[in-house]
């Protein structure tokens, strides 16, 4: 399963929506996660992916992850994967 896969079904599972619901372009706005929503997907991220994220909760727009929409997402999430493995 891609990243993107698993990124894509943490979030729908947080949203509680099917997968495809859950489109590249859509903001967690969209889907319907708010604040506490978007701290429990990224401690699921992290777990699915044994990685540190680098998220303020108290100041997201100050963060170095990009939590714009779905497709900023994975590919913050792809980034430190990459990085973990190199």
């Amino acid at each position: 399963m891609s990243v993107k896969d698993r990124v894509t079904r943490i979030i729908a599972d947080q949203a509680m929506m099917e997968t495809a619901e859950v489109t590249p372009d859509k903001t967690l706005e969209d889907l319907g996660i708010d604040s506490l929503g978007l701290v429990e997907s990224i401690f699921a991220i992290e777990e699915e992916f044994d990685i540190q994220v680098p998220f303020n909760a108290n100041n997201p727009e100050e963060s170095d992850f990009d939590i714009s929409s779905v497709a900023a997402i994975v590919a913050a999430v792809e980034s430190l994967v990459d990085q973990q493995s190199a």
